[in-house]
């Protein structure tokens, strides 16, 4: 199939066509780099590797990226592994936004593995959203391991979706660090079905004075799904602020499991956490069942809201 074929359909199953001539956007069809358009300012590079590819993203010093930068990571075949070592560098008092849409729609053996180291600079900002588009079977294993290092009074937020299709296998692994004044949020949202199996490792360390982070895990389990949660804060300046928001829906024979950790090394820090697992609530329920739902309509309902 040519290049042009497999990029409209890796943007097909994103349900993405075209793009405007002021969008940047970077397509990766397995290990290979099909597609890149990129905007003044942007500059991104890649070389092959035995095993994958290795992306260089760097947004120039003062550079404000207007438009939100589309990266589509995936594989159509049923089987396969994609690779992908990326290194991110946001420079001193630039800012944007990326989304990163992975899209394995006919797995059956597929795994998806990204190593991402992302440095932001002084005064930086970067937003990054990660999509996933999983089909119905679940044979995918996705593992993704990211590193961030946020300069003084940088801002990094991240969120990481996966809840459409069956999740299959997710291993995640994400970890922060913040100099001073400096302000990291993750969030992650699943919904996990049949036999996923999901571990979500989220970590952060407060190491400069004033800096900030928020991990928020939502996670939805049904069938036989299981999750396991770690969420880790260590503040170690004064003035830190951490707060760790954990909640977990479970139906049917799932299994979820949080770990959340509070560390504080300095007594003018202040961490905070919060941890519920359990059923849908009783009382939003009954209020949904009293308007005419069903009951799996109010619980998909109720399902929704949390992951929304």
């Amino acid at each position: 199939m040519a290049n042009t074929e497999l990029v409209a359909e890796l943007l097909a199953s994103i349900k993405q066509h075209h793009y405007g001539p002021d969008v940047a956007h970077v397509e990766i069809h397995g290990n290979e780099v099909l597609g890149v358009h990129l905007v003044p300012g942007l500059e991104v590079s890649s070389r092959s590797l035995p095993d994958g590819v290795a992306v260089e993203i760097r947004v120039q010093r003062g550079v404000h990226i207007k438009n939100p930068v589309h990266f589509c990571f995936g594989l159509l075949p049923n089987q396969g592994v994609q690779r992908i070592l990326s290194h991110t560098v946001i420079e001193e008092g630039a800012s944007a936004r990326f989304i990163a849409h992975c899209t394995f729609p006919n797995a059956v053996d597929v795994q998806h593995r990204m190593e991402a180291e992302i440095h932001i600079g002084k005064g930086a900002f970067l937003g990054y959203f990660e999509r996933h588009v999983h089909g119905p079977r679940g044979g995918v294993l996705i593992v993704p391991k990211t590193k961030v290092y946020l300069e003084e009074d940088a801002r990094y937020t991240t969120e990481f979706e996966l809840i459409e299709g069956a999740a299959g296998t997710v291993k995640l692994d994400y970890e922060g660090v913040c100099k001073a004044g400096a302000t990291l949020d993750m969030k992650a949202r699943l919904y996990g079905r049949l036999e996923d199996t999901i571990h979500i490792r989220e970590a952060v360390r407060l190491e400069g004075e004033g800096s900030t982070g928020v991990l928020t895990s939502h996670i939805a389990l049904k069938d036989r799904a299981q999750a396991t949660i770690e969420n880790e804060i260590i503040a170690e300046a004064p003035f830190a602020r951490g707060h760790v928001d954990c909640k977990e829906i479970v139906q049917g024979e799932a299994q979820a499991r949080a770990i959340p950790i509070v560390f504080v090394k300095d007594h003018r820090a202040h961490v905070t956490h919060e941890a519920a697992i359990g059923s849908v609530d009783s009382k939003q329920l009954e209020t949904l069942l009293s308007r005419g739902l069903t009951e799996d309509e109010a619980t998909d309902l109720i399902i929704k809201g949390l992951l929304s």
